[in-house]
């Protein structure tokens, strides 16, 4: 029988338009279908204090060597199973999240129990249970104490199941977990010294601050459920650093002095455990210290440095000492207008500044074992990447270790002389690779493989446009399907703009969501803009918003219009705009502002006017009200509401303690004063979010008021 090749050709090509008939569904572009995401290797990390990399495989705790693709099962979940039956122990049905303190000795919790295994003797032991109200658990890896807290107490247990009680506070004073509203890198409350014998923990104190009522409506008669809210401008907590020795169970307070609305951030010790740091900021946030503290005493002995900026100085990074080198730490500093890493020795003295130039170090990732080399992530090859670097310390000289473009997260072994590297870019989905430090690919752990094979999406492409004042702005722009450039589209300008978030990176999808694709799959046109006041770029472009919110982001985001309006492609007469949080304020701003140009805007949990903001972050890019009237009333919506008009839809979780609804509420309230009609939806029992099997009915509500309305 004869082949007609030309046949056969065009059905293949048949064959792959079918296959790629696949749409999203609302469900699918909520992010809840965990078959959309690019595959992953469970647990892949290295084993603490080696070069051996382990990962979990087929129910079984698998590990590995750099330079050997042989592979080792340490243990299957069989395995532990019987070992568990055999001291009386529940079974586990899958393997749990493990830590380990050598290649033979894991541990992991259950069912509020902290087990140890040791691999080789295929023996498990249960060292104690945490009460089933504890949380924020942090453990200590060599001792095996852990610190946990029970509502707003801090307590102790020990490997030998000793449970100490180490504060007796009672409401409104909160111990051992996170303060000010998680501002300044702060993600944790407690912080045990490098030998276990010590534990610094966060003691805050916000007695002082008003209450802020939030409702529940879970009950037949709806209950109170204050949260204690700063408001910019208002009274705030006060925050102190306890150290509570194990042994003597004895706690002495820092002594970091007044006033006490100062913000206690980077906490960290030196490597001898007798000296804890801290990063002193003003309220204000214009001034930073540095400053040692004796653990036992809580006395002040050294101020190491200090930093001024008059914008704002903002400290997210802790001290990291040198390997091998007690008396040298490397600190993170915009000082010269971008993140860099300086070299000090502990009297304070600058040695050197070990990276320069016009881009950001974004994370610190470790050093070698010698101390000879400091790793970390930076921006220098585009802000738009994430690539893994090497410095040497004695001579600033830098290598990139990365190879491919795009954004990269990296694990380094101890001796730093590996590293697992997972990345994608425009034209990679995931790709999971070891590699050394002369830059060769040891081996490739995980093939590219792209889950949305099957599913028609636009086309993604990544731009640069610039600002009125000549700053390149990175944006990203999706066709919709079946695109022809003969018709005319709505566009959906989608929008954050607000600190510390870059929406456009050159990785998978360019940085797009599910929900962002499903868009484009409805027929729209789908732009984003990183406007001045994003991440990444360095202190001018992120501090020009400073005590003028709105400005600067609303004047970008507008260069993203004039771009839009000139593609022969675009309905200029149909654009809306979409965002959440900061991006709900710019989503109503935009609108406000150029009511002739969006003619749909959604905001979603909306910051309506700053003074209904936190202390923390609303008042380290406005200032206080009483010292910033006008740019707070700028950037007030509630002073724009004559600009009303069109179709708007405001959304807000009842229940968010991040940006009130007191927000949203006032400007509802301001419209009706004014005749001014919109559209409002709440979302009872949700916080800052909608997150969870509802966000599906988020994402229906938003496509469907365009749907009818653009």
């Amino acid at each position: 029988m004869k082949i007609n090749l030309l046949s056969l050709f065009g059905l293949l090509i048949s064959l792959t338009a079918l296959s790629q008939e696949k749409l999203f569904s609302p469900e699918d572009a909520a992010g809840v279908n965990r078959a959309l995401y690019p595959a992953s290797i469970s647990q892949l990390q290295w084993m603490n204090g080696t070069n051996t990399f382990v990962y979990e495989g087929a129910n079984a705790i698998v590990a590995g060597k750099p330079g050997k693709v042989e592979r080792d099962t340490l243990f299957t979940i069989n395995q532990l199973n019987a070992a568990m039956r055999l001291n009386g122990y529940d079974s586990l049905k899958r393997l749990p999240q493990f830590g380990w303190n050598d290649q033979d000795n894991w541990y992991f919790i259950f069912k509020q129990a902290f087990y140890a295994y040791n691999a080789v003797q295929s023996s498990v032991k249960q060292w104690y249970v945490l009460p089933e109200k504890a949380q924020n658990t942090d453990l200590h890896l060599n001792t095996l104490s852990m610190a946990y807290t029970i509502e707003n107490n801090l307590f102790v247990v020990t490997k030998a199941g000793k449970h100490q009680q180490i504060t007796f506070d009672s409401a409104g004073v909160v111990n051992g977990q996170t303060v000010h509203r998680n501002e300044f890198g702060i993600d944790k409350g407690t912080f045990w010294s490098p030998d276990g014998q010590r534990l610094a923990y966060y003691r805050m104190d916000e007695r002082m601050v008003t209450n802020y009522p939030l409702v529940d409506i879970s009950e037949r008669v709806a209950a109170l459920d204050n949260t204690r809210y700063p408001m910019a401008g208002m009274t705030s907590h006060q925050v102190s650093l306890g150290v509570h020795e194990l042994q003597s169970a004895k706690t002495s307070f820092m002594q970091t002095g007044e006033p006490l609305d100062q913000y206690l951030t980077n906490v960290s010790w030196n490597p001898a455990g007798n000296m804890v740091y801290i990063a002193l900021l003003n309220r204000e946030q214009d001034h930073l210290k540095l400053m040692g503290y004796d653990a036992v005493s809580g006395n002040p002995v050294s101020t190491l440095l200090e930093e001024e900026d008059k914008e704002y100085v903002e400290p997210v990074h802790p001290m990291m000492f040198v390997p091998g080198k007690n008396d040298q730490f490397i600190w993170n500093s915009q000082r010269d207008g971008f993140n860099h890493l300086y070299l000090y020795g502990s009297d304070g003295r600058l040695i050197r500044q070990l990276t320069s130039g016009p881009w950001v170090v974004t994370d610190f990732v470790g050093f070698d074992l010698d101390g000879k080399y400091a790793f970390f992530m930076g921006t220098k090859e585009s802000p738009l990447e994430q690539q893994l670097y090497r410095v040497e310390l004695k001579t600033a000289k830098l290598k990139r270790l990365t190879t491919e473009k795009g954004t990269h997260r990296t694990l380094l072994s101890a001796d730093g002389k590996h590293f697992i590297d997972s990345y994608s870019n425009s034209n990679v989905t995931k790709i999971i690779q070891l590699m050394n430090t002369s830059g060769k690919v040891d081996e490739v752990l995980l093939a590219d493989t792209n889950p949305l094979k099957d599913y028609k999406l636009g086309e993604t492409s990544l731009l640069t446009l610039k600002a009125e004042d000549g700053t390149p702005l990175y944006c990203r722009l999706i066709k919709p399907i079946d695109f022809d450039p003969n018709r005319k589209y709505p566009v959906i300008v989608y929008v954050y703009g607000g600190p510390h978030a870059q929406l456009v990176t050159e990785s998978w999808m360019g940085g797009a969501n599910f929900y962002l694709n499903y868009l484009a799959q409805k027929g729209y046109v789908v732009f984003t803009l990183d406007n001045r006041g994003s991440d990444h770029r360095g202190a001018d472009f992120e501090q020009v918003i400073h005590r003028k919110v709105g400005q600067a982001e609303v004047a970008d985001q507008m260069q993203g219009i004039a771009y839009l309006k000139s593609l022969p492609f675009v309905d200029a007469n149909r654009i809306g705009v979409d965002g959440w949080s900061y991006g709900g304020f710019m989503s109503l701003s935009l609108k406000l502002r150029h009511p002739e140009v969006f003619k749909v805007a959604v905001a979603g949990g909306p910051v309506i006017d700053w003074k209904y903001y936190e202390v923390m972050y609303g008042e380290r890019y406005m200032d206080s009200p009483e010292s910033n009237p006008e740019g707070y009333a700028q950037a007030s919506l509630l002073n724009q509401t004559s600009a009303v008009e069109g179709k708007i839809l405001i959304i807000h979780g009842y229940n968010d303690p991040v940006v009130v609804i007191q927000n949203s509420l006032s400007f509802l309230r301001k419209c009706i004063d004014e005749g001014k009609q919109l559209d409002y939806f709440v979302y009872p029992g949700h916080e800052h979010n909608v997150r969870g099997r509802n966000r599906a009915h988020l994402i229906t509500k938003i496509v469907g008021y365009f749907d009818e309305n653009l």
